[in-house]
């Protein structure tokens, strides 16, 4: 769930204000002072909680890992992978995740690494047992590679769907179409709840108009 930025503590705040202000400029050129203002507090508070320009892209890395974390056993572990509930809050609250790790990937971020290693590790998980010429840990980490190459070239994949990657539309579409292009014995009988839960989610957003 999307938590409005009037009730988030100050640290979240700022926190939430430095994981946009790295998206769109980078770590170098990224500013305290760009990223107070974003913020709406001062630059000594930003100093205050975070320290340095580094300690916060530490505090942003930390928190991509425990969103995505909790994603993966909220999704995987409860099986909430099908339930538009779970669909309709991660459409929600991804988006200043996705675009702080596509831009992280491409900065070389530590947090980049540690996603990628454990993406890699996840998706092992379910190849150990599907046969094929290569070794299960090759097959993972080059599929974890497609996977965050779309969100690397977000950008690029937006204007060619002809809407924002990020946004719902763009999320739901993308998936399926992932769907339709990963081999089903990858995601053992949750492709088909995943495709349920999508129309069931896009059905409810059409109603709330």
């Amino acid at each position: 769930m999307t938590v409005p930025p009037s009730d988030l503590t100050a640290r979240a705040r700022i926190r939430d204000a430095a994981l946009a202000e790295f998206s769109a400029r980078g770590i170098a050129g990224a500013t305290i002072r760009g990223i107070a203002e974003r913020a709406g507090v001062s630059p000594a508070l930003v100093q205050h909680h975070f320290g340095t320009k580094d300690g916060l892209r530490a505090a942003c890395d930390a928190h991509v890992l425990d969103y995505m974390r909790a994603g993966v056993e909220e999704g995987i572990a409860r099986d909430r992978i099908g339930d538009p509930a779970f669909i309709a809050a991660t459409h929600g609250s991804a988006p200043p995740i996705l675009r702080y790790l596509a831009r992280a990937l491409v900065d070389g971020s530590p947090a980049a690494a540690t996603v990628f290693d454990e993406l890699v590790a996840i998706t092992e998980q379910y190849l150990v047992d599907v046969p094929a010429e290569t070794d299960a840990h090759t097959r993972a980490v080059v599929l974890a590679a497609m996977r965050l190459g779309l969100t690397v070239l977000h950008e690029h994949v937006s204007r060619g769907l002809g809407v924002e990657l990020f946004s719902r539309t763009g999320g739901a579409r993308a998936g399926r179409a992932t769907l339709d292009l990963i081999a089903p014995q990858i995601i053992p009988g949750g492709a088909d709840r995943i495709r349920d839960g999508l129309d069931k989610y896009e059905q409810e957003q059409g109603e709330a108009r």
